[in-house]
């Protein structure tokens, strides 16, 4: 089995990316809709393969606080995955699942005093269950066995968060499966950030177990 080019991924191969893009923030989307109990829809997602150095200003910057939950991949593909949103996203989708009333600015996100340890706790879950649901259609649409660790999850600037991955897939390739999903019907419209980084020899088994 040949190991695959990033950059030189033909138009078929790139199209089937972006369809496991689209379908895994799908199912992404109905699993947030269950958590807090309320109907959630999902804009069509913007799925992009993007060099590591270009994800932190979409997202709104180097410098722009975010909650990010990092997964390790193993099982037939290795790798991360890691789900972002920003401060400001993350304070209302939490307010929503706590069902707390106390207004944005108690919440101090928006201001960079941090959350609670129960908001935390939330986010974390909210997280664990979105990553979840995306790999198991994933899964069930190549076939493949895909484990996850146990999640990390930091609260920092977006450059600082995402040179975890950087570093670690840095010597194997400087590309990221970017998913940009926008969740609306939540008062406002939340921005959240899939973040796939296979090997490349996972990105091979993927589109291998599709028949390409």
């Amino acid at each position: 089995m040949s190991k695959i080019s990033l950059n030189g991924m033909d138009n078929m191969q790139y199209d089937v990316l972006r369809e496991i893009g689209n379908i895994g923030a799908g199912n992404a989307t109905t699993a947030l809709s269950q958590m807090i109990n309320s109907k959630v829809e999902m804009k069509v997602p913007k799925v992009e393969l993007l060099e590591f150095k270009e994800v932190p200003e979409i997202v709104g910057g180097a410098e722009n606080l975010v909650v990010g939950i990092l997964f390790t991949l193993g099982g037939d593909i290795d790798g991360m995955m890691m789900f972002m949103m920003d401060n400001d996203a993350s304070s209302h989708l939490v307010n929503l699942l706590l069902g707390n009333l106390l207004n944005s600015d108690n919440m101090g996100s928006s201001k960079g005093e941090g959350f609670t340890e129960m908001e935390l706790s939330a986010l974390n879950e909210i997280g664990n269950i979105i990553a979840g649901a995306y790999l198991s259609s994933l899964s069930s649409l190549t076939n493949l066995t895909i484990t996850s660790s146990i999640p990390y999850m930091a609260n920092d600037m977006a450059g600082a968060i995402l040179s975890v991955p950087a570093i670690e897939f840095g010597k194997i390739g400087d590309k990221a499966l970017l998913i940009e999903t926008e969740f609306g019907n939540l008062d406002k419209s939340l921005n959240g950030y899939f973040l796939l980084i296979p090997t490349l020899e996972s990105y091979t088994t993927i589109l291998t177990s599709l028949g390409l």
